[in-house]
């Protein structure tokens, strides 16, 4: 979906002959790499506590 956004900034800043489309994109990409960095954090940090990445283990981290 974040390609698709990013593909029609780009279509739309071309067309328009303006580079604010591809500063959107821009920003969008760093946005989307943070999303990412937070997710394997969060399963490198479910890895440390049950040494698994079986999510059936993390009933143990309600308690």
């Amino acid at each position: 979906m974040l390609n698709a956004v990013n593909l029609l900034f780009t279509a739309f800043s071309t067309y328009f002959q303006d580079a604010a489309g591809q500063i959107f994109v821009f920003f969008i990409m760093v946005v989307a790499a943070a999303e990412v960095a937070v997710g394997l954090a969060i399963l490198v940090m479910i890895y440390r506590n049950t040494k698994s990445v079986d999510i059936s283990l993390l009933d143990k981290l309600k308690h």
